[in-house]
């Protein structure tokens, strides 16, 4: 058998060529055979990728909007004409279907899409003659250098997210994707290269934890985004904020899908096994509950069933197949000892994935959609993110029952209620904790021109992704006061400065 191929860090505008003291494995989920090596950044490596990004933003900051456009654009261009070679990384790596890749990187464009609107974006105020001869104006400038710490579940969305604005404003970046799945990340800085990004600008750094203690209390770091869990997301932001840091850390997630009586079951049913099982359910966006109000469980888990069953679960690049494998098999193990917790909870295990039929390898990672009903909030199927193809029903008796249990639970990522009622749908987006709403919509992503973000547990720091909050996030705003060709200054005045 042939070497695995090694993964190793993009600094300084090239391939890392040192020799690494540690490194990991990455696999191909559909087999489970050893696809790569990934090395692991030390210390040293931390310091030298933040040393390149601090030498290129002494330039990169005072580039023009129109260098820094162009090359947007061009890596905009460069993206858009190789999405299929991108989606195939994404899929041998982290196992979801070649369709879903595709769409994950088309999200990913949109974001670029807006970072392309820099000029606008970046627009001070002025205020002529606030005071005799005395003009007051406003810039935004960029924080310096950033890290990106991104999740396993989206390799090349994810990043895309902040990668873009943080350019876009005159940062310079440290990336730091999941050891997972880390191709995409260096795939993705050749575009940035061939777009013509200055060496440095963008640096991908590989590794675990001493990674990413290295960029929080580094300081020349400036500011950090990170995405994934709420106990990592907790520790990032505290651990950032701490040594001084801007930081953004998006957490995990439990998102609940609300089915009132007078909603129509065949698009609700629909839309419980798309956004539930769509990527394995590895989304921090998936609906894992589903809430049926009143008298509707019993129908509608019998049609979310009955789609389950027809599902085509194998091969990502099989022709045909709709669900993939997990990212790795400790992964499909932890969530398949869910499916026992849940069984000894009490929970009725309506459709059992551990028999469903694989279009793949023996020895890939799989688990099969599972439904569960009669769920209840105590039990580890609620309580957790599973993050995997698992799909809960609780049953409440009216939709005070709905809000009330929605608004208990410590995430706050994204919701959504099955209705055709106006008034229900405008009273819950009013009155639900919950920063992303869908109205008929399972998966309220916003669209790249909004910002991201949840409440609660799903998020520390103030400022969601990407979007304006994303240009907010990577710049700070300076006030400049200024007088001009006046030399009746009035002379010494010891007293607190007045607008007359």
């Amino acid at each position: 058998m042939a070497d695995p191929k090694r993964i190793s860090h993009w600094i300084d505008g090239k391939p890392w060529a040192g020799v690494a003291e540690r490194a990991g494995d990455v696999f191909d989920p559909a087999t489970g055979e050893r696809a790569g090596r990934v090395d692991f950044a030390a210390q040293s490596e931390v310091d030298e990728a933040v040393a390149a990004a601090a030498r290129a933003f002494a330039s990169w900051r005072h580039s023009s909007l129109a260098t820094r456009t162009n090359v947007l654009f061009a890596f905009r261009e460069l993206l858009n004409a190789r999405k299929r070679e991108l989606a195939e990384i994404v899929t041998a790596e982290h196992g979801k279907v070649l369709d879903d890749a595709g769409g994950e990187i088309q999200r990913a464009l949109e974001a670029v899409e807006f970072a392309c609107g820099v000029p606008h974006l970046l627009k001070g105020g002025f205020s002529e003659n606030v005071s005799r001869k005395v003009d007051v104006y406003s810039i935004r400038q960029p924080l310096g250098v950033v890290g990106v710490i991104s999740p396993f579940n989206f390799p090349a969305m994810v990043p895309l997210w902040f990668m873009p604005n943080a350019i876009a404003c005159g940062n310079t970046v440290v990336l730091k994707p999941s050891e997972k799945d880390p191709s995409a990340a260096n795939y993705l800085a050749e575009l940035w290269a061939e777009a013509g990004l200055p060496d440095g600008v963008l640096n991908v750094l590989h590794g675990d934890k001493v990674a990413v203690d290295g960029l929080l209390h580094h300081p020349a770091v400036r500011g950090i985004s990170f995405v994934g869990s709420t106990p990592v997301a907790r520790y990032v932001y505290e651990t950032g904020t701490a040594n001084g840091k801007r930081v953004q850390a998006l957490g995990g997630a439990k998102n609940h899908m609300v089915v009132l009586p007078d909603a129509d079951l065949d698009l609700a049913a629909d839309a419980a096994v798309s956004a539930g099982f769509g990527s394995a359910g590895e989304r921090c966006m998936a609906i894992s509950v589903v809430v049926a109000v009143g008298e509707v469980g019993d129908e509608l888990v019998a049609k979310i069933g009955e789609r389950i069953s027809g599902l085509r679960v194998g091969d990502g690049r099989r022709s045909g197949c709709e669900m993939g494998p997990l990212v790795t098999r400790a992964h499909r193990d932890r969530v398949e000892s869910y499916v026992d917790a849940g069984v000894s909870a009490g929970a009725t295990l309506a459709v059992d994935g551990r028999g469903h039929e694989i279009d793949g390898a023996a020895d890939g990672f799989w688990l099969g959609p599972t439904l569960f009903d009669h769920v209840r909030p105590e039990m580890s199927l609620y309580a957790d993110e599973i993050f995997g193809p698992v799909l809960s029903v609780v049953r409440v008796p009216s939709y005070e029952a709905a809000l009330e249990l929605v608004n208990a639970n410590p995430y706050g990522n994204g919701t959504a209620i099955f209705t055709n009622d106006g008034g229900a749908a405008r009273r819950y987006q009013n009155e639900i904790e919950v920063g992303m709403v869908g109205v008929n919509v399972p998966i309220p992503v916003p669209v790249g021109y909004y910002s991201f973000g949840g409440w609660k547990d799903s998020l520390f720091g103030d400022t969601h992704a990407y979007g304006p909050d994303g240009i907010h996030f990577f710049t700070r705003t300076k006030v400049v006061t200024g007088r001009w060709l006046d030399p009746s200054h009035g002379g010494v005045n010891l007293g607190f400065p007045r607008n007359d």
